[in-house]
């Protein structure tokens, strides 16, 4: 019995050995970077990989061959809204940046498949969402870890810059801020929308508020709409029947029940019915 629990502990340390694994740090850390620009927010997620006493551009970084630009898998950017790369429009979302460094201007990429451990093993041109060239800016220091920022902060352009070695590149990004703030605008200056008034006349009914005040929210909702549905006449005549006017809660009940007997919804139907006959008393 002895000998069996000896081999039996002996059997279980060999097995927490092999599965045990090593941690060590990473070659090239991972970084993440946030930046709201406007009404955009902006993320880069990249491998940060170092010099080590190499010569980067032009050696490790071959002149004119397509570069992950960083290390490992993909260096990403998204964003939250459409912004304007290269003089055209890319889309919110997600791109892998790829780069052709060279000596004096690198060919930049937006690339819509993130999905790859360094360069796709096929580059598609049809995956390219936006292109640009940009011009190198020699740096006297040289920056040991590759390193994105986001610099030249405004309303509604940032640079998305990359430093690595004596070479420093600009990528000039444009956000449409104005367009979406102009919008903004119109649309508080002119005023509470239909939905508005409609989800705040529910809320004061189910929340068992002033019922004059849901009265006149509900109405204004349902006159903003040239073709109300038949769940605002619904909760119409609820908002009426709970101030005390039956009457108006027969008619909004009506117009329910007719729109909802046209959209062929069975349960509208039967809930303005059992309601009309409560109303009218019979």
């Amino acid at each position: 019995m002895k000998k069996l629990l000896y081999l039996l502990a002996l059997s279980i340390g060999s097995l927490q050995l092999t599965s045990a694994q090593i941690l060590t740090p990473a070659a090239s850390p991972e970084q993440t970077i946030i930046q709201k620009v406007g009404l955009t927010d902006v993320t880069v997620r990249y491998a940060r990989p170092s010099m080590h006493g190499r010569t980067i551009f032009g050696d490790l970084v071959p002149y004119g061959a397509l570069w992950r630009t960083g290390a490992n898998q993909n260096t990403t950017v998204s964003f939250s809204e459409a912004v304007e790369i290269g003089g055209g429009e890319l889309a919110a979302g997600t791109y892998a940046i790829y780069t052709k460094p060279g000596e004096t201007a690198w060919e930049v990429y937006f690339y819509t498949d993130t999905d790859n451990w360094g360069n796709p093993a096929d580059w598609d041109p049809a995956k390219v969402a936006a292109r640009l060239k940009v011009t190198v800016q020699p740096i006297k220091n040289a920056v040991e870890t590759f390193t994105i920022s986001f610099d030249q902060l405004e309303s509604d352009a940032v640079m998305l810059s990359l430093f690595w070695e004596h070479v420093y590149v600009a990528v000039p990004v444009k956000f449409m801020t104005d367009k979406a703030v102009m919008a903004s605008i119109e649309q508080t200056m002119e005023g509470p929308s239909s939905g508005d008034y409609y989800n705040a006349a529910v809320y004061y009914l189910n929340a068992d508020k002033d019922m004059s005040v849901a009265k006149q929210w509900i109405d204004k909702s349902i006159a903003m709409r040239t073709s109300p549905a038949f769940w605002y006449y619904r909760q119409q005549s609820l908002i009426y029947a709970k101030s005390g006017d039956k009457k108006g809660a027969i008619a909004a009940a009506k117009m329910s029940l007719d729109l909802a007997r046209e959209a062929g919804n069975n349960d509208y139907v039967k809930m303005n019915e059992k309601a009309i006959k409560e109303w009218e008393g019979k």
